[in-house]
């Protein structure tokens, strides 16, 4: 079993960025969220990454970092693993295998049996990720469905990541992707940003994920998105 294997709902917490005044990471780990992720795009350092996972790791909830670049890994008895991303339609390979290898050059205290790769498809061309790994995000719904079969069939990948990165996706495409997949688990991210639109997107991924929110509207929209995966697992999962 995997860890991820009972997750509905993700918070993501960019090291970069503030929480909204007055709010905690306590307060955040207390959304009902089944884990939280820290990492970012641009603007990634060890420091900033450490005083997250640090606030994060002191309550009851998993602890995952996915960091950017080998700058930013940080090795922490707080933290329960590292999901590292690989972006499947990067058009900069580094982005495939580049970065990774560095890493694994550079650290030598690299947790294999608590390391795990997610199959990025970045969907969103006007988003950080998309520019920064040069993402050809004009594909179809049987091109992101290829992507998914690939990175599970052929790639071993048990995480497959639909990411929209800011702006709500295509459901039609989420729910293609899941379709082709066998065993990998389906995370999806960008624009949830209520009730309703966790609802809707969980019901085409296993897990759904929040990131600006967090840090825009603060942990009671959070939990809001929280309710809204809950309620639509309860209905789909066999009783």
């Amino acid at each position: 079993m995997n860890p991820w294997d009972d997750w509905d709902h993700i918070v993501k917490i960019d090291p970069d960025k503030t929480l909204i005044d007055g709010e905690t990471f306590e307060d955040v780990c207390a959304t009902g969220t089944d884990a939280i992720a820290v990492g970012g795009t641009t603007g990634m350092t060890e420091e900033k990454m450490s005083r997250v996972i640090e606030a994060c790791g002191k309550y009851q909830l998993p602890v995952y970092i996915e960091p950017s670049h080998d700058g930013a890994v940080v090795h922490s008895d707080a933290l329960d693993g590292y999901l590292i991303p690989v972006v499947f339609n990067a058009g900069d390979v580094a982005w495939t295998t580049g970065v990774h290898k560095e890493w694994v050059r550079l650290d030598g205290d690299i947790n294999w049996e608590k390391t795990f790769t997610e199959a990025y498809i970045v969907l969103n061309p006007d988003s950080s990720v998309a520019t920064v790994t040069e993402s050809n995000c004009d594909l179809e719904a049987d091109e992101v469905a290829s992507y998914a079969e690939v990175a599970e069939k052929m790639f071993g990948q048990q995480i497959v990541y639909i990411e929209y990165s800011g702006t709500l996706g295509d459901p039609e495409i989420v729910q293609a992707a899941h379709e082709t997949l066998d065993t990998a688990s389906l995370f999806y991210g960008g624009g949830i940003h209520d009730y309703d639109s966790a609802h809707e997107m969980a019901q085409h991924a296993d897990t759904v994920i929040v990131g600006d929110l967090v840090h825009d509207e603060g942990v009671d929209a959070v939990r809001e998105t929280v309710k809204g995966a809950n309620d639509m697992k309860r209905e789909i999962r066999p009783s």
